[in-house]
């Protein structure tokens, strides 16, 4: 009997918990107060989704519309006030999820050489030059042995550059929101002789991090924070992400689900094939799991100009940077083209690119990178889709799949949105 009451009272206990399923007032707002639109937007969710108005954290970062923001200023004027804020007696270990706004800076710049490790960079350097002048020195005669040692330098050569990238700071750019994830692991590890990633005040910045809260059930992890953005192409477009998905929510998602695969099989171990595989599986999981009818692209062609009315759902790949304006997105649309560089400019009205056309053609939520990603960084499409399916927001079925943060990725559209409140 004791075992059997502990058992319920856990399950009430996990039913209850306010960290399960993400609510109002443990959002935060980052606004920027320098832009009027920015604050607007923010105290339009806050009336919308019943936030507290003092969860919006208004910062001057700037009176222009600025994309980027240099690595020391992302640590001063948006990290540290950030990490004031949840610290604070009145918001320690309540916020769950930070939204940014429209006028908040897209991506943050990379940081530059490590300290204290330049005179191993300059003695990298020296090696690295003689291992190149190895390889043009070997005469190409064919020989296994001249093979050998070609392979054996370039080799070298490979492991002298990656720990060159390293310290001077090769792709430590990320998007704001993905950096924001981690502001409360401390201040990036930015010295060659500080404490490295396995600290428990800070992680070392270069590439990604582990997303923590991926596949976690419930969320047991209180420091990396979800984070999601209301923006677009401008003011009106980043307010209409919110009433697109509360229109949605009151008649539940309506349309037809759209997946464009390019029937790639037969790859064992090729991360292109399982993708395609994944569309696939989305495809059968929609019709399984939702009422929405299923069209689906499986050739390398994709949907033409104008194939896809009543869009609920779209989700395929591959157009760098050219999008198709195949779709009529209904109210509470959600869906993105997994591709490299597709919200690199997502205030641009005139891009081409995937996420800022989406948002200017309608669809209610997306997400895209803010520079070269690689494809194992995207969340697996059914099993994101899946999160969905089963009555979960967008801020959430997002940090339940995407593997990394500290990345390029960013998430735009309505966090608290949920397109199957009924599972």
């Amino acid at each position: 009997m004791r075992i059997r009451k502990a058992i319920v009272t856990l399950l009430i206990f996990l039913a209850a918990w306010p960290g399960y399923a993400l609510e109002p007032e443990q959002i935060l707002i980052i606004a920027n107060s320098d832009v009027a639109a920015s604050v607007r937007i923010a105290r339009y969710y806050c009336t919308k989704r019943k936030v507290p108005a003092d969860n919006i954290l208004a910062l001057p970062l700037g009176t222009g519309l600025s994309d980027t923001i240099i690595r020391d200023d992302y640590e001063k004027q948006l990290a540290e006030p950030i990490r004031k804020k949840l610290s604070s007696p009145e918001f320690a270990g309540k916020i769950r999820c930070l939204l940014t706004t429209y006028g908040v800076p897209i991506k943050v710049g990379p940081r530059g050489i490590l300290k204290g490790a330049e005179s191993e960079l300059r003695q990298l350097k020296i090696f690295a030059e003689q291992e190149k002048n190895k390889i043009e020195q070997l005469e190409p005669d064919g020989s296994a042995k001249s093979a050998e040692q070609k392979k054996t330098s370039s080799a070298k050569l490979a492991q002298l550059q990656s720990r060159i990238d390293h310290i001077v700071g090769k792709e430590t750019d990320a998007s704001v929101d993905s950096e924001s994830s981690m502001v409360l692991f401390g201040p990036s590890t930015l010295r060659q002789d500080s404490v490295q990633a396995s600290s428990e005040q800070a992680y070392e910045l270069y590439r990604w991090q582990l997303n923590e809260l991926k596949s976690s059930v419930p969320y047991w992890n209180f420091k990396t924070l979800m984070v999601c953005r209301l923006d677009g192409p401008d003011e009106k477009i980043a307010r209409g992400l919110v009433d697109k998905a509360i229109a949605a929510e009151k008649t539940g998602l309506k349309g037809i689900a759209y997946i464009d695969s390019r029937g790639i099989r037969n790859k064992r171990d090729d991360l292109s094939a399982y993708f395609d595989q994944s569309l696939r599986n989305l495809a059968v999981l929609t019709r399984l799991r939702t009422e929405l009818p299923v069209r689906e692209e499986r050739t390398e062609k994709l949907f033409e100009p104008g194939a896809c009315p009543r869009t609920a759902i779209y989700c395929g790949w591959y157009s760098l940077k050219k999008y198709i304006d195949a779709f009529d997105f209904a109210d509470g649309a959600i869906g993105y083209h997994i591709s490299s560089l597709e919200a690199v400019d997502i205030r641009d009205p005139n891009s081409s690119q995937w996420c800022p056309a989406m948002l200017a053609d309608g669809i209610t939520a997306t997400l895209g990178a803010v520079a070269e990603p690689y494809l194992r960084s995207f969340p697996e499409p059914a099993a994101f889709f899946t999160e969905l399916f089963k009555g979960r927001c967008l801020v959430e079925a997002y940090y339940r799949t995407k593997p990394f943060n500290s990345w390029q990725l960013v998430l735009i559209g309505d966090p608290l949105y949920r397109p199957f409140k009924k599972p």
